[in-house]
């Protein structure tokens, strides 16, 4: 399953030059995995206040391959490409509404105890909407 987020690049996220500057990528990444969560039927507000658990980023490789610019309509695609114990391996593309691939990033995230921040095993319910 591919989830789909449409956002716009809005003047907060460009350089001078009215082109997005890079590290908001990894903003967009993240509004479009929240965003799946959120449309998977659970928040990260109940996976932390019920299930006792953060989902932090434990590691990003991002690949930039085409700029987007200010107004610039943008889709970012997240899928979940592996899931183990403890974390979780997502493909997210951030592309204009053209079709042009603007950056891929492969970000693995980890489920933290909220009092201990160790690592715990994915929440069954979690898991099950992830799969």
């Amino acid at each position: 399953m591919i989830h789909t987020f449409p956002t716009r690049v809005y003047y907060q996220d460009t350089d001078a030059g009215g082109i997005v500057y890079h590290p908001n990528y990894l903003s967009f990444a993240e509004r479009g995995r929240t965003e799946m969560i959120n449309d998977l039927g659970l928040s990260n507000s109940y996976i932390r206040d019920e299930l006792d658990t953060y989902i932090v980023v434990r590691h990003v490789e991002a690949d930039y391959t085409a700029s987007a610019k200010l107004e610039d309509r943008l889709n970012i695609e997240t899928e979940v490409t592996d899931i183990g114990r403890t974390s979780f391996t997502l493909t997210q593309t951030v592309k204009r509404d053209d079709g042009l691939v603007c950056a891929t990033m492969i970000v693995k995230l980890v489920c933290v105890n909220t009092d201990s921040g160790r690592p715990v095993r994915i929440p069954e319910i979690l898991k099950e909407k992830l799969s």
